[in-house]
């Protein structure tokens, strides 16, 4: 990996509202990929012609050659085009990947897209066993499934639980966190839980799924997609909103079950926030705002220790002190994350990306963070298993 990308910015994006499956629209990915990619153009004002690279995933039209097939749908012809295949990682590992290709030349303007459609995947599909492959010979199919280890939620309570072992756990913290996402979701008319906040008992007091997760801690799967355009400094200079910058960025994929992780508290992000934080020559305080991936509560608090925001073990009294609404001293999840926006499958990644650029480009309205220059984002795929870390800066 090379250092920041100094050549590239986040110049338009895209977002559809979140939807729940009785209101969403009938429509295929690549049709999603058309809408998002005509509005990200339109908002920062390009003609489809200026795309000349492309990063996707999440096409079920199309199991293999996706660029392609959504290069023939929009009709463009690519300089770069690649599948990012990290889950809720994805978003983020597009990004840096698109900077570092507009940076060096490859391609002038790229689009990260990612659509989050129904219908739920077929019944011959991985999604029916809530794993990421059933197929013999996969380590899934061999050491997970015959154990009843499917799906994310009993997966994620694992780490809750050995969170607990060793640092103990706090169930009303974990609640403060949920209680100031929907406060943030409830300034952001396009959040599936806009209008409805919530307290602390209401999450308390929500069906226990996975000990200790209840089901307030637990993201909401709705309809959606979401989309960015990273183009040329000469492209940028033309934007009609500021330009985004990624200052920083770091990957790590470590394993793919959590029986294969070396240490349950010591996930990848700990390196990835590391090298995105010294490649952006910054330290977690000098962070604005952050938008951390959150699908479980115990995500989040996993990586706010892990990029250093506090010391290892004093998460809950980090959620128990801090303010996280998006006037509060630790703006947090300010369009509400996926517990207060929802999770639009793989799409949920780019919800933090465009939050970020919102709030970094000062376009989030109601729910603008004061002073917002630098923006600390994340991506998890699978059970903590790939993340990334950006540092993004308003140019």
């Amino acid at each position: 990996m090379t250092g920041p990308a100094n050549g590239a910015a986040i110049v338009g994006l895209a977002e559809f509202p979140a939807r729940r499956r009785a209101d969403a629209p009938v429509m295929s990915d690549l049709e999603a990929i058309s809408a998002l990619a005509a509005l990200a153009l339109e908002d920062a004002q390009l003609p489809l012609s200026d795309l000349d690279g492309l990063l996707v995933t999440g096409i079920r039209e199309s199991a293999q050659f996706a660029p392609a097939t959504v290069a023939e749908y929009l009709g463009i012809s690519l300089r770069f085009a690649e599948t990012v295949d990290l889950g809720g990682a994805a978003a983020a590992g597009m990004i840096w990947r698109a900077a570092q290709a507009v940076s060096a030349g490859i391609c002038r303007a790229a689009l990260c897209v990612i659509p989050g459609t129904f219908p739920a995947p077929a019944p011959n599909q991985a999604g029916r066993f809530g794993a990421s492959s059933y197929l013999p010979g996969s380590p899934q199919a061999e050491f997970d499934i015959p154990y009843g280890h499917v799906g994310q939620n009993a997966l994620y309570a694992m780490f809750a639980q050995r969170y607990r072992h060793f640092h103990g756990y706090d169930p009303r913290a974990m609640a403060r966190l949920v209680v100031h996402q929907r406060r943030n979701a409830c300034a952001n008319p396009d959040a599936i839980f806009f209008g409805k906040p919530i307290e602390e008992e209401d999450v308390l007091n929500s069906p226990m799924i996975a000990r200790p997760l209840r089901l307030l801690e637990i993201v909401m799967p709705v309809w959606g997609g979401a989309a960015v355009i990273v183009a040329s400094d000469e492209i940028a200079a033309t934007s009609p909103h500021r330009p985004v910058r990624v200052a920083g960025f770091g990957e790590r994929v470590s394993h793919k079950s959590p029986h294969q992780i070396a240490d349950m508290l010591s996930p990848p992000i700990k390196v990835a926030a590391a090298e995105a934080f010294a490649r952006a020559g910054i330290a977690p305080a000098d962070v604005d705002c952050a938008q951390i991936y959150d699908c479980y509560t115990i995500a989040v608090l996993l990586v706010l220790e892990g990029a250093g925001f506090c010391r290892p073990g004093a998460g809950m009294a980090f959620l128990r002190e801090r303010d996280f609404r998006f006037d509060g001293d630790f703006p947090l999840n300010t369009n509400g994350g996926q517990l207060g926006f929802g999770q639009a499958r793989a799409a949920g990644g780019m919800t933090h990306v465009v939050e970020a650029v919102r709030q970094l480009a000062g376009r989030a309205q109601e729910r603008q963070t004061p002073g917002c220059d630098i923006a600390f984002v994340t991506g998890n795929g699978g059970i903590m298993s790939a993340q990334v870390a950006l540092v993004l800066a308003g140019a």
